[in-house]
């Protein structure tokens, strides 16, 4: 019994897991689009290629099953994100790029994602295809005596170039005459290795009188997605008498002014070039080099440039290019120097023999003065002391650095330093022709002028601050002159890559006070902080450093922050707070509360770094906000848990099949189907709160749905909706109700579209009532089909077309047809849609499509059908043309799609008001039709020879009734026979059913003739 019970418990679990999972399904994904596609291929079989024109809309939905609703996320490579584009959007499971550039193509993902099993992904690759406006140059390799003619050597390439996708195609004219390799010996047409299939040269070679002409360059990329051909045209002569320049010349380009260009702060700089050379004449435009930007307040007009204000950031490079597409393009350049004096700085160099950094009678000292200047050649130094010129001597030597170093230095070394040296020295700075103020700068020598020395204040070595203050780090400097303090911090360990913008911007700021600010301090601040001196505007010797540490204190940082915690009364659980870092790290208290209820406190010891709290039993007054406060000196981390009894929110099940429904010709039903989330969670789901509104209004419906029983996680809960007014859309928001009260409420929208049927069996459609079984009209067609009897048909402006009663013979009875009275006009159309019928789980099915149609006059024009399927175009089944008879005539196609489909009725106006097509009594059945296709249907098939078609024919009547035809009757099928007999060749009839109405209270007929 022992293995028999094992056996028995293992199955019994298996059926439980496999009833826990209920209607949970990992998600699915199909990539379908709706935009304006050129052509969709597959590649790979589970890969799809969408081709699209530059410019237009992209709009790709991806279709997902499974259950809970998967969430859907576009990413344009895999595991990415999508590009931020402001044309570029997402809404639920739709991408819309509308303006499409080429930088956008590439393959697209979409990822789905419920939670169970593994995320489903597809991806689409989208290829943008372009033409750009081709471009034609002119290039011929010449030797140094032939600079000035360019066609001297009588071979010309004349390049044309087009960026394009698909690859572009070229053909080249002379005149109007097409040009082709091999069909004249004096042309060779050929592309570049290099550049294959976007460039396409055309070599004229040993140039003739028919060579001067005008040529076309046609840039073609065979009109896919409608993109017209792009031309470039280019005149190529020889005219003589006297004129360089007349001849086709490459350019050359020549700047009017003197370069560099020397201009002062605030005055206007004038760039002018101009073509020196070529023809056609070049076109002129400035740049800057690196694709840098023109200044704001420039202008610039043909080869001249203007820019007034002039300041140092406009100083630089400017180029001057001439372009004519012949030979390669001319450049160039000339350099704006804006005057200035900038960054001034000086240092004092003790004997560099001695070693030591103190000033002292009878050694040798040396002061330095560096600035930048612009231009640099103009720079000149002067020195005073006391005020007063100073001349270089054999005591005081005065040096300067080359006129072209920038920055510009001047010394002054004073050898052999006597007491009558000491005094004040300035070193001065200015521009030979003026345009910018000069500089000076002051340096004292004297008994005074001491090296420096750094020290931190008595007990600011270690700065211990909370998180969130300001704080300053304070060096004393002593020494005269003082020199500037640099701060910088230290790298001591891991954390150190990571050092805080503010102490990194520290160690590129000067601080003059040696004060380093630090406001709204971070724990990530917290380290060791150096300050030194600097190298200049003091003493040119050994920095002097100090290192201060900055110990920042912040409270507890705990998780989780806030935590939802759903329990049923009478269950026991536990609260864990856990401690994620905190400084000081010990001592630590916690305190737990219940709303302001103190429940119980702690220390945490060495080891510890989570407290925890045990609830027994749930009651009543155990529901609310739980709160564990771990603090130390700094402050406390708070984590918060709301304990409720709260159910959580159902989940709406999209799967349904055929979940809309028709109820009354001006209502529909729907069928609400959801599961419940984690119904073991909480109490018992005891009832759901429906409410319900129409779409833009506000009074939302409610009532109660009782559960008498336990609801199972992955259980299927139903509730049909009746009564929704057609075409309204409706919110449906769901709320589980259980004995603490109202949970999550959960909401969807419910659309009206065409039916969907489940398992589709069989359509029927007559048009006897007004909603004409859901066909709607297509809003993209020139007019609309109208439902009509011909009870009240008004035969006064259109004789002699339109059927004078429905199908079966009643003039009561309705139809559908398209009115061809002016206004309309030859080739409008008018589209029909049939309802969207779902085919369930069948990839594949076959149906048979049958109807009736009329097509009587001298002027009619076609009747098509169609097959709609969501991501795919189009696809003709059936076409027929021209006057068939004053008769109904049936035809049966057999259609096989794919996916969920409509069906497309198009009647197009022939040439005149006599072209009235009616159609009744549609009909679609599972399996393929019974008998052969009729009528002129439009098939791949290849025809049968005319041969083939004896004119034996078997009439077979089959009469369903017991009472005769009426002679009348009989008198009305030999009348039609004979119409049928007589163009068999045209139509190829194979079967026809006929529909005789009753004369005189007599019943009805079904006739069937068979050739």
């Amino acid at each position: 019994m022992g293995p028999l019970v094992a056996l028995v418990w293992f199955l019994s679990g298996f059926v439980h897991s496999m009833h826990a999972q209920g209607v949970y399904a990992p998600p699915t994904v199909r990539i379908v689009h709706s935009g304006q596609a050129c052509n969709v291929e597959e590649e790979r079989l589970s890969e799809r290629v969408y081709t699209i024109k530059e410019g237009e809309t992209l709009e790709l939905v991806c279709l997902v099953t499974g259950h809970p609703r998967p969430q859907v996320r576009w990413t344009k490579t895999a595991g990415g994100t999508l590009e931020r584009q402001d044309d570029a959007r997402t809404h639920d499971d739709t991408l819309k790029i509308e303006r499409i550039d080429r930088n956008q193509g590439g393959r697209y993902y979409c990822k789905a994602n419920n939670g169970i099993g593994t995320p489903a992904i597809r991806s689409i690759r989208v290829d943008v295809y372009f033409l750009d406006q081709p471009l034609v140059t002119v290039h011929q390799s010449v030797g140094d005596g032939a600079k000035e003619l360019f066609y001297s050597e009588r071979t010309v390439f004349l390049r044309c170039v087009a960026t394009s996708n698909p690859p572009v195609r070229y053909i080249w004219r002379r005149g109007r005459q097409d040009l082709s390799q091999g069909a004249d010996a004096g042309v060779d047409i050929y592309e570049p290795f290099f550049t294959q299939g976007e460039t396409k040269i055309l070599k004229l070679k040993n140039l003739r009188p028919q060579d001067y002409a005008n040529y076309t360059c046609i840039a073609s990329v065979r009109n896919v997605c409608g993109i017209a051909d792009k031309v470039a045209h280019f005149s190529l002569n020889n005219r003589t008498g006297g004129c360089a320049l007349c001849a086709p010349a490459p350019p050359s380009v020549k700047l009017l002014l003197d370069d560099p260009l020397v201009v002062n702060p605030g005055e206007t700089a004038t760039l002018v070039c101009v073509a020196s050379g070529g023809n056609p004449p070049p076109a002129l435009r400035w740049l800057r080099p690196g694709r840098e930007p023109l200044p704001k307040r420039s202008r610039a007009q043909g080869g001249k440039l203007t820019i007034p204000s002039v300041t140092v950031d406009d100083g630089g490079v400017y180029s001057c290019l001439a372009d004519n597409h012949v030979g390669n393009a001319a450049r160039k350049s000339a350099n704006i120097l804006v005057r200035g004096l900038r960054k001034a700085r000086f240092w004092i160099t003790p004997d560099p023999y001695h070693d030591d950094d103190h000033i002292q009678i009878g050694r040798e000292v040396k002061i330095s003065c560096e600035v930048e200047a612009t231009p640099s050649e103009e720079l000149q130094f002067g020195w005073l002391k006391n005020g007063r010129p100073l001349r270089s001597s054999e005591r005081m030597v005065i040096t300067h650095s080359d006129v072209q170093m920038s920055p510009g230095v001047t010394n002054l070394d004073i050898i052999d330093l006597k007491f009558t040296d000491f005094g004040t020295y300035t070193c001065v700075a200015s521009l030979r022709d003026g345009g910018s103020p000069e500089i000076s700068i002051d340096v004292n020598i004297s008994s005074t002028t001491v090296p420096p020395e750094l020290t931190v204040p008595r007990g600011r070595s270690l700065i211990i601050t909370q998180e969130g203050d300001a704080v300053e780090l304070q060096c004393l400097v002593s020494g005269k002159p003082k020199p500037v303090i640099l701060w910088s911090r230290v790298e001591d360990g891991p954390a150190a890559p990571e050092a805080p913008p503010p102490a990194k911007a520290a160690a590129q700021t000067e601080s003059h006070d040696g004060v380093l600010r630090l406001a709204n301090v971070t724990r990530e601040m917290g380290g060791t902080y150096r300050c030194q001196t600097s190298q200049y505007n003091g003493f040119n010797v050994k920095p002097r450093h100090a290192l201060i540490q900055l110990v920042v204190q912040f409270p507890p940082a705990v998780e989780p922050v806030l935590s939802e915690v759903r329990q049923a009364l009478g269950r026991a659980f536990s609260l864990t707070c856990r401690l994620l870092r905190a400084h000081p790290a010990r001592p630590l208290r916690y305190e737990w509360k219940l709303g302001s209820r103190l429940l119980t406190v702690g220390q945490f010891d060495e080891t510890r770094d989570e407290t925890r709290y045990q609830v027994r039993a749930l009651n009543r007054e155990g529901y609310g906000e739980y709160t564990c406060d771990i603090s130390n000196e700094a402050g406390a981390g708070r984590c918060t848990f709301l304990v409720t009894g709260k159910a959580y929110p159902p989940e709406f099940y999209y799967d349904t099949p055929g979940a809309l429904w028709q109820n009354r010709p001006r209502t529909y039903g729907f069928t609400l189907q959801w599961t419940q989330m984690e119904p073991a969670g909480v109490d018992r789901i005891l009832a759901y709160r429906l409410g319900i509104r129409q779409v833009g209004q506000g009074r939302l419906w409610e009532q109660q749905i009782p559960m008498e029983v336990n609801i199972h996680k992955g259980q299927l809960l139903t509730h049909n909706l009746t009564e929704l007014v057609k075409p309204e859309s409706y919110m449906v928001r769901l709320t589980p109700i259980t004995r603490y009260g109202e949970g999550d409420p959960t909401e969807r929208v419910i659309t009206y579209s065409a039916p969907v049927n489940p398992h589709l069996r069989e359509f029927q459609c007559a048009f006897e009532d007004e909603a004409m079984c859901l066909f709607s009209q297509d809003k993209s067609d020139d007019f609309d089909w109208t439902r009509h009897s011909a009870a009240s048909r008004d035969t006064k402006y259109t004789p002699n077309t339109g059927p004078s009663a429905d199908r079966r013979g009643s003039k009561q009875g309705y139809y559908v047809y398209i009115e061809t009275s002016r206004p309309r006009t030859e080739g409008d159309k008018a589209r029909l849609l049939s309802p969207s019928f779902n085919t369930g789980s069948k990839s594949s099915s076959t149906y048979c499509l049958a109807f009736h149609y009329h097509m009587y006059g001298k002027h009619i024009g076609s009747l098509s059908v169609s097959l709609r399927q969501k991501g795919v175009s189009e696809m003709p089944v059936w076409s027929l043309r021209g006057n068939q008879g004053d008769r109904w005539r049936r035809t049966a196609i057999d259609i096989h799609p794919d996916a969920d489909f409509q069906v497309v009725l198009e009647g197009v106006r022939g040439s005149g008001i006599e072209g009235d097509i009616a159609v009744d009594d549609i009909t679609i059945q599972e399996g393929p039709c019974q008998d052969p296709p009729s009528d002129n249907l439009i098939s791949l098939a290849l025809p049968r020879r005319p041969g083939d078609w004896l004119p034996h024919v078997i009439l077979n009547l089959i009469l369903l009734g017991r009472q005769r035809m009426r002679r009348e009757a009989l008198a009305g099928w030999t009348e039609m026979f004979d119409s049928a007999h007589t163009d068999y060749n045209r139509h190829f009839p194979q079967l026809f059913w006929y529909f005789f109405a009753g004369f005189n209270n007599a019943p009805s007929y079904d006739v069937m003739l068979t050739f």
